[in-house]
């Protein structure tokens, strides 16, 4: 790892803008007056310190949440009951990024078998519905909605914890959700963040409802029930969340796969013109996969999840990267900047064309291989953005919202999960007396009957949250996530970037500006024909020094400062070290979260 005294350039990085950093907010006082950070004993004053504890550990989005974690810990529950246990508690608490009517994907370090375990928990398309049906129902539109019936996919997130729990579980399913059904039905304060998010959420559905008619008296009735989004600090009520996590708790996955639960979603659904069954709701399952892995250099791996996750999209950055010395550079120059966009557009590219559900079409094993990357990183000028990169060659062989976690316990099991409703909280439609919304995760079916993610019945759609993991020496040291669509493997790789090449600490890699270049072809398009937007734009946070957004926009880039920090993610981190088992956790500043141990 590079010596510490590397921070002393990437300054320019803080989220807390200095002078002559950021683009004015008309009407703001001018920059030179603003106040900035103050100072601290050790480390970047941007940034605060990593949480450092023994026994335990955990981070997520919300304080609560990770409250509940340590608790589930310390009543003998293992990493994933607490994952389970804060993931439940997200959903209640963090509705505007997951829930049970959404999908999940983790990695599981076991350390009883020194092995990476990966789990696919997402949902499929109706078994009695084709392509031609399904264009049918959407007339004239060439893409799939992001509210209403028809983007609607199978929650998987439920019958995932019942796998990862039936295999690691300790503690009993109604104890391991005991704490969020007592929130719902006892309320807890709303955190500022979300609060935010559920007011954009209000504003986006009835913004939506103008043009694409759906249900949404039983969302409003949940979380908007006085015309408003609830404001921080408000005490907000689930109690048909409470009843639903109760019967899951007591009955278990049947219940809400095949039982009254089920009942009830497919009842609904079909009263909005969905074609699903309770048969395809009964025949939902998990699948557990195996992580690949991707050497970076100074022996840190990174580790990530098959398609129809977009995972692999990382190794392949990853692959690129490893070509350049990005340390040569500071971490806000217009080089390093220039690289790790260029490396994100070549990956996506191959995202477009071949990530898919594995199921219906293969993947290009040629595609993680340490000379596809060398090939791809020899495709990059230096100096200037290229226009347009289409997909590789390789041979065959046979504005999303989201919420990460990570837990870790006192033996050593080490989870990393993110689960998501997709767009916003999802695509509008909250069944009847059930208090969660259905995921949107449809939507991102291509309709191009060629695509390898072309709809087709009983299907998965191309996914985008993805959980990392990081090891180190060939030992597992990491669990990594950031939420965020299309940012999600960029910024895997962003904070791999400050780690290895920056030598940030897990608080500082969180924290620094990043970068999100979104655009360019998508999973969604037709094959063939001109990409809608082949350059896309490079949007950045204001800590990314002024000369360098100028001098990339020289190069042939397009890019936009953004101040809000909504479109770059949010991450969590807890680091293991091998030796002594000191955990070390970091959340950041961009979320309300918290990472706490004990």
């Amino acid at each position: 790892m590079k010596p510490y005294t590397l921070l002393a350039g990437i300054a320019a990085l803080a989220l807390a803008a200095t002078g002559g950093q950021a683009q004015e907010t008309p009407g703001a006082r001018p920059i030179e007056q603003q106040i900035g950070a103050g100072g601290r004993p050790v480390g970047a004053n941007w940034s605060r310190s990593p949480v450092i504890a023994e026994h335990g550990m955990a981070a997520t989005a919300h304080p609560l949440a990770t409250q509940i974690a340590l608790d589930i810990l310390k009543a003998g529950g293992s990493a994933v009951d607490a994952a389970i246990a804060a993931n439940a508690a997200l959903g209640l608490m963090e509705p505007t990024g997951n829930g049970i009517g959404g999908d999940l994907f983790a990695i599981v370090y076991d350390p009883a078998t020194d092995k990476l375990h990966g789990i696919n928990g997402s949902g499929r398309s109706p078994s009695g519905q084709t392509l031609a049906q399904l264009r049918a129902k959407l007339g004239d539109a060439e893409a799939l909605p992001p509210v209403g019936p028809l983007p609607v996919t199978i929650p998987g997130t439920v019958d995932a914890w019942f796998a990862m729990h039936e295999r690691f579980g300790k503690l009993p399913m109604s104890d391991v959700l005991a704490p969020t059904v007592r929130y719902a039905r006892e309320g807890h304060p709303v955190a500022p963040v979300i609060a935010m998010y559920l007011e954009r959420s209000l504003r986006s559905f009835e913004a939506r409802q103008q043009t694409i008619p759906f249900d949404f008296t039983n969302a409003r009735a949940t979380w908007f029930a006085d015309g408003s989004a609830p404001e921080a600090g408000e005490i907000f009520h689930n109690p048909d969340l409470a009843a639903t996590l109760e019967t899951i708790g007591r009955e278990g996955r049947d219940a809400f796969y095949e039982g009254e639960l089920a009942q009830v979603m497919v009842d609904y659904l079909q009263a909005q013109g969905s074609a699903y069954t309770l048969a395809d709701f009964a025949a939902h399952d998990s699948e557990w996969v195996d992580p690949a892995c991707a050497l970076y250099r100074d022996g840190y791996e990174l580790c990530e999840l098959p398609p129809n996750s977009q995972g692999f999209a990382a190794l392949q950055m990853v692959n690129i990267l490893k070509h350049v010395d990005l340390a040569q550079w500071e971490r806000g120059s217009p080089e390093a900047i220039h690289y790790i966009t260029e490396a994100k557009r070549l990956a996506y590219a191959d995202v477009a064309r071949f990530y898919a559900d594995p199921d219906f079409a293969a993947l290009p094993a040629e595609l993680l291989s340490e000379e596809y990357g060398r090939e791809r990183f020899a495709l990059i000028d230096p100096a200037r953005a290229t226009p347009e990169f289409g997909p590789g060659e390789p041979k065959l062989e046979g504005e999303g919202d989201t919420t990460y976690l990570t837990v870790v316990d006192g033996e050593g099991m080490m989870v990393s999960l993110i689960q998501s409703n997709y767009r916003g909280m999802g695509g509008g439609l909250t069944p009847d007396g059930l208090g969660f919304m259905f995921q949107d995760r449809g939507e991102l079916y291509s309709l191009d009957p060629a695509h390898p993610n072309a709809y087709e019945p009983n299907k998965r759609p191309f996914q985008t949250i993805i959980p990392a993991f990081v090891k180190k020496d060939g030992k597992p040291w990491m669990t990594l996530g950031l939420m965020g669509g299309g940012m999600q493997p960029q910024g895997h790789v962003q904070v791999l970037i400050n780690l290895v090449d920056y030598g940030m600490n897990l608080q500082e890699a969180g924290d620094a500006s990043r970068i999100n270049h979104d655009g360019g072809r998508q999973p969604t398009e037709p094959l063939t024909g001109p990409s809608a937007d082949p350059l896309g734009t490079l949007f950045v946070e204001p800590g990314i020094p002024a000369a360098t957004v100028e001098r990339l926009r020289a190069m042939g880039h397009k890019v936009e400062v953004i101040d809000d920090g909504i479109m770059f993610g949010g991450y969590q981190a807890i680091a293991r070290d091998p030796e002594t088992g000191v955990l070390t956790g970091a959340t950041e500043m961009r979320k309300d979260g918290q990472a706490s141990g004990y």
